[in-house]
């Protein structure tokens, strides 16, 4: 019971924070609403490294399953650094955390959807919430001029 108010709590706490970033970025792409958070930088420094800032901030929409800092520093170590000097493949992975179109979440549904790399994530809803992958979806819904952004715990990667 304990636990369940705890999460409840937690996942509240969460949500007023995205609402009021939501709120925030609404007059930003989703590069600069990334940047705002404050969370991001790895992945922005990313996209950059990848050449695909100004795809990010064309007109879109997009939706991208964007991990945190914390998710990049869970890789094994020099895997960034690694990845930083090989534009092709950081680009794969980066394209494979990008959905075309505008996919809130309440129109999430359990499935495959294909992302901008071709591949296929694996959407998953559970007592736990909403995985993609194998990353569990921290905070959904941050709105930006081009998308949306959902916040990933776990960097993805395509098979």
């Amino acid at each position: 019971m304990f636990v369940s108010f705890l999460r409840s709590l937690l996942v509240g706490a969460a949500l007023m924070g995205v609402s009021a970033m939501s709120i925030a970025s609404e007059k930003a792409d989703i590069i600069d609403t990334a940047k705002s958070a404050g969370s991001f930088n790895t992945l922005v420094a990313a996209i950059e490294a990848a050449g695909l800032a100004d795809t990010l901030r064309g007109k879109g929409p997009f939706t991208v399953f964007a991990p945190t800092d914390a998710a990049f520093a869970k890789l094994p170590p020099g895997t960034v650094e690694s990845l930083l000097k090989d534009k092709e493949k950081l680009a794969k992975i980066l394209t494979y955390h990008v959905v075309p179109g505008q996919l809130m979440a309440k129109d999430v549904k359990p499935g495959k959807v294909t992302t901008v790399q071709g591949s296929k994530l694996n959407i998953t809803k559970g007592s736990a919430g909403v995985k993609v992958d194998s990353a569990n979806v921290l905070s959904t819904d941050v709105l930006a001029t081009n998308g949306v952004i959902h916040v990933i715990d776990t960097v993805i990667l395509p098979n």
